[in-house]
């Protein structure tokens, strides 16, 4: 479990994010939405420790951010930036093992925790392969099954804070990368997730956080979150909102 309290950062004397009031729980996933420049990332940076804040303060687990070690923190927490690059010919394996770097699980666990992150992210089939192969797309699901093994399987409240995990994967990973998002929350993990797609949020997120300028516009459900007038105040986007016919979920149609 992650909350924030009031917080802000100030980058070359500007205000890029302010007064963000958030938690993120065991059993949900909070999608994060807004423009490009809207903070989104720079909301993620904060959250992990890697922006220093102007003010506010951050816990994990109910104990400040700062008290945590860096091993105890990155038993509890993972973070999937939007861009994750090697420039070394490790096998596919061997970048998922990564993840499990700060555990003391033994060999045989982290070889099975390896195997069903990967079969999580529908990448077992890349086990062997040399990671500069691959695609763009399969490097990024690659690096999802990385930060699900370092939390794997999830129970606890374990924070995942993943930054728009589906920007370079076609139709079909796009769905099955959130699904797998989806029963980690299940498990028990709580989960942040940064997105573009409305509709993808409005199908996979329990909550909605709308940023405009560095600054909450909206949180709550989808059904709260993604009505026309807020969608035209921050995106500039005319839309009809629709029920999805099996799922009921929100379905956002541009004009």
């Amino acid at each position: 479990m992650m909350k924030a309290q009031g917080l802000s950062v100030h980058r070359d004397g500007k205000c890029v994010l302010e007064h963000i009031d958030l938690t993120v729980n065991p059993g949900e996933i909070l999608g994060v939405l807004g423009p490009n420049g809207a903070g989104k990332s720079t909301l993620l940076g904060a959250l992990c420790g890697e922006l220093k804040t102007t003010q506010g303060q951050l816990w994990l687990d109910e104990q400040l951010l700062t008290h945590w070690t860096g091993q105890q923190r990155a038993r509890r927490l993972a973070v999937l930036p939007q861009s994750s690059t090697l420039s070394f010919a490790f096998k596919v394996q061997d970048v998922v093992a990564m993840g499990r770097l700060p555990h003391d699980s033994g060999q045989q666990r982290d070889a099975e925790i390896v195997q069903a992150a990967l079969e999580a992210a529908d990448a077992l089939h890349l086990n062997d392969r040399s990671y500069l192969t691959l695609s763009g797309g399969e490097r990024q699901r690659v690096h999802l099954a990385r930060v699900l093994a370092q939390l794997w399987p999830g129970e606890g409240g374990k924070t995942l804070l993943l930054d728009e995990p589906t920007s370079m994967l076609d139709p079909l990973h796009q769905h099955t990368t959130l699904q797998a998002v989806r029963d980690f929350a299940d498990r028990g993990g709580a989960v942040m997730v940064i997105l573009h797609d409305l509709n993808l949020a409005a199908r996979y997120c329990d909550r909605l956080l709308l940023l405009a300028s560095g600054r909450p516009y909206a949180l709550g459900t989808p059904d709260t979150v993604l009505v026309p007038e807020s969608l035209k105040a921050v995106f500039g986007l005319d839309v009809l909102v629709q029920r999805h016919p099996e799922r009921g979920h929100p379905l956002i149609i541009a004009r």
